[in-house]
């Protein structure tokens, strides 16, 4: 379980990036909604622990009960639809006393864990059918009861985040040819039929987002209201931005023009009262964790563990990508968290996990010559 380690292996940079960009958020977020900072601050603090505690507990050791934690996940996400709360329509946390946990957030590190040591299994028989179906299989409980909540985007995140696993487990090229060549022509077809009115595949609040992205000034005061000002926010910061928690009358934060700008609009609020200048120091620590696991998972010691450090790079990277494009309108709004900056502590303290196993990783990379 423990192993003696080289200090010299231990990634300080890594650590020193989580927690600058979790105190950027942790600022912006007590601008955005006073009320919720202090139980960041805690997370952030739990988050550290937790990281520090997995970063030296061997990663192979945890691996071993990778069916349990397969099970878990699902027990989790059922508990959800039997015991969960509803809030907005949607049935996605569990009220625990001590924390209001998502378990579909926590699902996306314990599905890399699971998928990691299946990949490394069947690495060899990676490439036949009945290794893919059975991956399939797997992967399709977990999936659908996550998009049942109803959570479409992420549901969506999770499947990207197996696909980025199996393509580095080394999945063959011809199989994510002829997975394209089936996906792309759906997925035309998919959206040809889902700016119809009268269709059915999914939430009429779902297609009204889509379709205030394809067109935001006929939907600027219902479905596309947030996104607008989203983007007038992030435009009127200019350099330096506004300040943190300014009393400026024109401010869209101010003026509430975004609800629950602390959760997946908190880069509004960055662009805003930072400016340019926040908002790039956000992309760029977040960018250098993606990169950061990248480059662990290249010197990792094992198979499984090049997949878990590109899997939760993967998480970091992706997620981030989706989470500024939709604050930006370049998506349609989906709902994802900003890693490390957005208020929650379901998604913090999951992402500063994945960081301690990635740092475990590190500390057993294999030996450069």
């Amino acid at each position: 379980m423990f192993k003696r380690y080289k200090l010299k292996n231990f990634d300080f940079l890594l650590v020193l990036m989580v927690i600058s960009v979790t105190i950027i958020g942790i600022l912006a977020i007590g601008s955005a909604e006073a009320s919720v900072q202090p139980k960041q601050i805690q997370g952030m603090i739990m988050g550290i622990i937790l990281m520090l505690v997995l970063a030296f507990i061997d990663y192979s050791f945890i691996l071993r009960f990778s069916w349990i934690l397969y099970i878990i996940t699902n027990i989790l996400l059922i508990l959800v639809k039997v015991l969960g709360d509803e809030t907005n329509g949607s049935t996605r946390w569990l009220d625990l006393g001590f924390i209001r946990l998502q378990p579909s957030e926590l699902a996306k590190l314990l599905l890399i864990l699971f998928f990691a040591q299946y990949i490394m299994k069947y690495r060899e028989k990676l490439n036949t059918p009945k290794v893919l179906l059975g991956a399939i299989a797997l992967a399709a409980p977990p999936l659908y009861l996550i998009y049942s909540q109803p959570d479409l985007s992420t549901t969506i995140m999770t499947a990207i985040l197996l696909c980025v696993m199996f393509f580095v487990g080394g999945i063959s090229y011809k199989i994510i040819g002829g997975i394209l060549a089936v996906i792309v022509p759906i997925g035309m077809i998919f959206m040809s039929i889902v700016i119809q009115p009268d269709q059915t595949l999914l939430e009429d609040y779902q297609r009204d987002r889509i379709m205030a992205w394809l067109d935001m000034e006929a939907y600027a005061a219902t479905e596309g209201y947030q996104q607008t000002n989203s983007q007038i926010a992030i435009g009127s910061g200019q350099l330096w931005g506004k300040g943190l928690d300014n009393n400026v009358i024109a401010s869209v934060k101010n003026g509430n023009f975004i609800s629950e700008a602390q959760t997946d609009f908190i880069f509004a609020v960055i662009g805003e009262e930072l400016g340019f200048v926040g908002a790039v120091a956000v992309i760029t620590l977040l960018l250098g964790i993606a990169i950061k696991c990248v480059m662990t998972a290249r010197t990792a010691k094992d198979t499984a563990g090049m997949i878990i450090a590109s899997g939760v790079g993967a998480l970091v990277g992706f997620q981030s990508c989706i989470n500024i494009s939709v604050a930006t309108a370049l998506i349609p709004n989906t709902g994802i968290p900003l890693p490390f900056v957005s208020y929650g502590l379901s998604s913090l303290l999951t992402l500063y996990m994945g960081m301690g196993i990635v740092l475990n990783i590190r500390l057993q990379r294999k030996k450069l010559y």
